[in-house]
C-alpha cells in the first residue's frame, strides 16, 4: 500500500497545474474511499452484526482496518416504547490515508453514517434542478463534493440552505481552495434554493414544523466519449474542506454522523433518534 499511495500522490501534484509549495502539497493530500454497507446493533448498544458491499474489492489494507474496528463499536441503546431492542441500518464510511512522513501513511476511518429504511418517514425530492456547472470551475478543470444541509417547510419548500463542507479534488494556494469552495459552495446553493420535496406522510417526525437533511452535490468532469470507471473500494484524491458553522441547527441533530460519509446525490435526513455512537471510529 505504502508504494501505492506514493505513485497516487506523485501523479496528483503532477497533474495539477496551480498546485502551490510541494511541501504545502504533501499537508494536504489525502486519499479516501467511501464505503457502505449494513449493521446490526444488539440491545445492549454493541455490534451483533456488520457487511460491507462489494468487500472483495476494497483495498485490503482499508478492509482490515474496517474489520478491526467495527467490532469495538458501541453505540447508544436504541429503544422502543422505552425498552432497548435491536436495531438494522444501513452505514457509509469515510477512510482516509494521511501521509505522516517518509512515505508513511496512516489509515483511519474519518468519519460514519448511519440510517433507517423507513419509507414514508422521510423527505424525497419532488422537483430537483441540478445545479448549472460553474464555468470558472470547467476552466480550471476544478472537481468536489458540497455537503449542503437544508431545512425544509411543511410546504415542501427550501426555507433554509447552508454549505456545511466542500470537499475538493484538486490541490491549489490556500487563496485558491478558498475561492474554489466558494464557487462551487455558491452554484449547489442556488439550485438547491429552487428544490422542492415531498414530505413525510408517517412516522414520529410527521407533525414536525420543519425537517433537516444534509444532501451531497457532486460535481465532476468527463468527457463525452470517456467511460464510466467504478471507484468504489479505490482510493480517490480527497482534500477535506473545513467543516462551517450551521446557526439554525441543533447540535443533537449535527451528531447524526459526517457530512462527508454520505454517498452519491441523495437526501439524509438528520433525526435526533438515530443510531448514536459512543466510542471512537477507529485507531490510526
Amino acid at each position: 500500500m505504502k508504494n501505492w499511495l506514493a505513485g497516487w500522490c506523485c501523479l496528483l501534484l503532477c497533474g495539477v497545474a496551480f498546485a502551490s509549495s510541494p511541501g504545502g502539497v504533501r499537508k494536504r493530500v489525502q486519499a479516501s474511499m467511501l464505503l457502505t454497507g449494513t449493521i446490526v446493533v444488539a440491545p445492549d448498544g454493541s455490534v451483533r452484526s456488520y457487511a460491507i458491499d462489494r468487500a472483495d474489492q476494497v483495498e485490503p489494507a482499508a478492509m482490515s482496518l474496517v474489520n478491526r474496528s467495527i467490532p469495538a463499536w458501541k453505540f447508544e441503546p436504541v429503544l422502543l416504547a422505552g425498552k432497548p431492542v435491536a436495531a438494522k441500518a444501513t452505514m457509509s464510511l469515510r477512510v482516509v490515508a494521511k501521509p505522516i512522513g517518509d512515505g508513511n501513511y496512516s489509515l483511519a476511518i474519518n468519519g460514519t453514517h448511519f440510517g433507517q429504511e423507513a419509507p414514508g418517514q422521510h423527505v424525497t425530492y419532488q422537483n430537483r434542478v441540478p445545479p448549472t456547472y460553474p464555468p470558472q470551475a470547467i476552466k480550471g478543470r476544478v472537481t468536489g463534493t458540497v455537503y449542503l444541509v437544508l431545512r425544509v417547510g411543511r410546504q415542501g419548500q427550501v426555507e433554509d440552505a447552508e454549505a456545511e463542507q466542500v470537499n475538493l479534488a484538486v490541490i491549489a494556494s490556500d487563496r485558491d481552495m478558498v475561492q474554489w469552495r466558494n464557487v462551487l459552495a455558491k452554484s449547489a446553493l442556488a439550485a438547491a434554493r429552487k428544490w422542492t420535496f415531498h414530505t413525510p406522510t408517517s412516522g414520529e417526525y410527521v407533525n414536525a414544523p420543519y425537517w433537516v437533511a444534509r444532501v451531497p452535490v457532486a460535481y465532476h468532469l468527463k468527457t463525452l466519449d470517456e467511460p464510466e470507471v467504478d471507484t468504489y473500494g479505490k482510493w480517490q484524491a480527497y482534500v477535506p474542506g473545513p467543516k462551517e458553522l450551521v446557526p439554525w441547527i441543533d447540535s443533537q441533530r449535527l451528531l447524526s454522523g459526517s457530512a462527508d460519509a454520505l454517498p452519491g446525490d441523495g437526501i439524509y435526513q438528520l433525526d435526533r433518534n438515530g443510531l448514536q455512537l459512543l466510542t471512537p471510529l477507529s485507531g490510526a
